[in-house]
């Protein structure tokens, strides 16, 4: 019994009118069935795959942007906090300053001798009257130290150089302190940003202001407020190029946004030497010199410390050496 075939016709008419048929076995329309059916599901599995993929990057994608934006949430209030911190700090040491100005502040001895005048008083023992001249003595011992630091002093010149920047001493003070305290302008200029709460001119947002800037054109020499030791010159985060002199007796100054520095770490400088020149590495606006005064490390206002200028300096200085000479 003969085997029945089916074939598929494919009927085509040429330019001369005379028909063609090509026949195509069943079985092979069969398997180009199946293979597109296997194509197309091969297709729709590799949109499925690729759709699951995009949906993965997608919120790989906004998980990433979920922690950056957690990043600088926290960045702003770390400095946020930061700033809060050292504008507390700053307010503390100006109630110190003006506490000490107003003569709050008392000498431990000078709180020690009623109590010791009270308890002798009542009934003078010999124990109390030993307490007591223990007392004197130390008051003497004290008088002599602080007489021949004074001696040495005026002769240094130190307590001329303190009247003349403006500074006097409270009580208890050291003349050293503010002899030595930064006394001039690094550079002449208006100071465009003031020390305190100020506006980001970067971001527009509230910063604390931790010193003043001072405007000058590009390249004009930054002298040192005082004489000090260099205790940093190099490349910062955000003021670029700084130089920062340590003065002693607590106090620092800082230099930023320099253009190129004149001085190695480790160097001692002086009153009014070039320790650097004026730019706007960093986060700057513009050329201009952004200067701080800290006291134990903590930023203060160095609007009291900005007495006058190195030209002013240099004159005295000129009129004195003409009248020794005469």
């Amino acid at each position: 019994m003969l085997r029945k075939r089916y074939y598929i016709l494919f009927v085509a008419r040429d330019e001369d009118g005379r028909v063609h048929k090509i026949p195509v076995p069943l079985r092979y329309a069969y398997g180009f069935v199946a293979a597109a059916l296997i194509g197309a599901f091969t297709i729709v599995g590799l949109a499925g795959s690729y759709t699951r993929m995009l949906l993965k990057t997608e919120s790989f994608n906004q998980v990433r942007q979920e922690r950056e934006n957690l990043r600088k949430n926290y960045k702003e209030m770390a400095q946020i906090a930061h700033d809060r911190n050292v504008q507390v700090a700053s307010l503390g040491a100006l109630a110190s300053e003006v506490t000490a100005l107003y003569g709050l502040k008392h000498n431990r001895l000078a709180q020690v001798e009623p109590a010791v005048a009270a308890r002798t008083a009542a009934a003078p023992t010999p124990a109390t009257l030993s307490v007591k001249d223990d007392v004197n003595q130390q008051q003497v011992k004290q008088s002599i130290e602080q007489f021949y630091a004074l001696r040495t002093e005026a002769m240094s010149g130190q307590v001329s150089r303190a009247l003349e920047g403006g500074l006097t001493p409270t009580f208890g003070g050291d003349w050293t302190e503010f002899a030595d305290a930064p006394s001039i302008w690094p550079v002449e200029g208006r100071v465009g940003s003031s020390f305190g709460e100020r506006e980001d001119p970067f971001n527009g947002e509230g910063k604390f202001h931790t010193g003043v800037d001072i405007e000058a054109p590009y390249g004009t020499p930054v002298r040192a407020s005082a004489d000090g030791e260099v205790s940093g010159a190099s490349m910062g985060a955000g003021y670029g190029r700084e130089v920062v002199l340590d003065h002693g007796h607590g106090f620092l100054t800082v230099y930023g946004h320099l253009s190129a520095i004149a001085v190695l770490a480790g160097q001692h400088v002086i009153r009014g030497q070039v320790i650097g020149y004026v730019g706007q590495s960093g986060r700057a606006t513009g050329p201009h010199l952004h200067y701080e005064v800290r006291i134990n490390n903590v930023p203060v206002n160095p609007h009291k410390y900005l007495r006058s200028t190195y030209d002013q300096i240099a004159s005295l200085d000129s009129n004195a050496t003409v009248s020794a000479g005469k």
